[in-house]
């Protein structure tokens, strides 16, 4: 199984991506760490390729989160068995993000690269509420979802994403049955 979840900043990525990968026993892949480096600086983009492209070819089941668009994303929209797609409201990824800086204020997540403790500042609200969320963004998103039909899950609350995974606990009790 292979799985790529994207979406906005704050929607629950790294959250549903930890979820997903403990549920298929799949090795799994947050982009945030290949992005930063310590101090919160960005990547050589050749070495984030280079290490996207060896997770690739180094398994045959995967959930990756992030979007990346220049970080062999047709590539994996492509290879993915799902496309998770996290289209929550601003407002709620922003008050998402919040409670994760709340929650691990100083701290860095398992889900971000080392060296980067959470944090919650203006260029990062405004990354959340406007500039994550661009026409160029949005018409990417639209484009996966019309090119892979099939495979595309959208999820726009709390609620779809919590009855997406009682669906699959409840499919896997019906396996066994």
């Amino acid at each position: 199984m292979k799985i790529a979840i994207i979406g906005y900043s704050g929607a629950g990525k790294s959250t549903l991506t930890e979820k997903l990968s403990h549920y298929y026993f799949i090795p799994k892949l947050h982009m945030d760490t290949l992005q930063f480096q310590p101090g919160w600086q960005d990547s050589d983009r050749d070495w984030m390729e280079a290490e996207m492209r060896n997770f690739l070819s180094e398994h045959t089941n995967w959930v990756i989160d992030g979007n990346y668009s220049w970080c062999y994303y047709e590539e994996r929209m492509w290879e993915a068995d799902q496309i998770i797609f996290l289209n929550f409201p601003p407002l709620t990824c922003l008050f998402r993000a919040f409670e994760r800086y709340l929650t691990h204020r100083g701290k860095v997540r398992e889900s971000m690269a080392a060296g980067c403790p959470e944090r919650f500042d203006w260029d990062f609200i405004r990354w959340i509420l406007w500039d994550g969320r661009t026409k160029n963004a949005k018409e990417r998103y639209q484009r996966v979802q019309e090119t892979y039909p099939e495979k595309v899950i959208v999820l726009r609350s709390q609620k779809e994403m919590d009855h997406f995974l009682e669906n699959l606990v409840h499919n896997k009790k019906n396996q066994r049955a």
